[in-house]
């Protein structure tokens, strides 16, 4: 498989488990806190990423890594945090198939940030297809 096919089956996957994700986590919020949630969800993961991490023989010592990646890790880690504590409330007071569309948003922010922080230069056909998610996003939270 190419490079090229690799990254696209591989984000078709992450598609796949996202919105399972979302499906799984709208029944785990019923009549339990979102944070506790959100906490179970990540000793989960943690532990899965370790034995992952363990098994294809990819250890090394965390703390021979340079500081500018356990800085850009530590405030990405944060970053995720936040996302899946917002996440899960929202689910808890929203229907899924609202909630989850709007979180995608996050597809318009992260084309955005990466013009301006990383000089990624999307073609006017991606800007395109961003402006469509984006107004999908608006269609979708619109009150009626």
């Amino acid at each position: 498989m190419t490079t090229s096919a690799t990254w696209v089956f591989l984000a078709l996957l992450s598609a796949v488990f996202a919105a399972l994700t979302a499906i799984f986590a709208k029944v785990g919020v019923q009549g339990v806190s979102p944070d506790l949630a959100t906490l179970i969800r990540t000793l989960v993961i943690a532990v899965v990423v370790f034995g992952f991490v363990q098994y294809t023989g990819q250890w090394t010592n965390p703390l021979a890594l340079p500081g500018k990646t356990w800085v850009f890790l530590v405030l990405s880690a944060l970053a995720t945090g936040a996302s899946w504590i917002c996440y899960f409330r929202a689910l808890q007071l929203g229907d899924v198939s609202k909630v989850a569309p709007v979180d995608k948003l996050s597809l318009v922010l992260i084309a955005v940030f990466a013009a301006m922080f990383l000089g990624e230069r999307p073609s006017a056909r991606d800007w395109s297809g961003i402006l469509l998610v984006g107004t999908g996003v608006l269609i979708i939270a619109a009150k009626r």
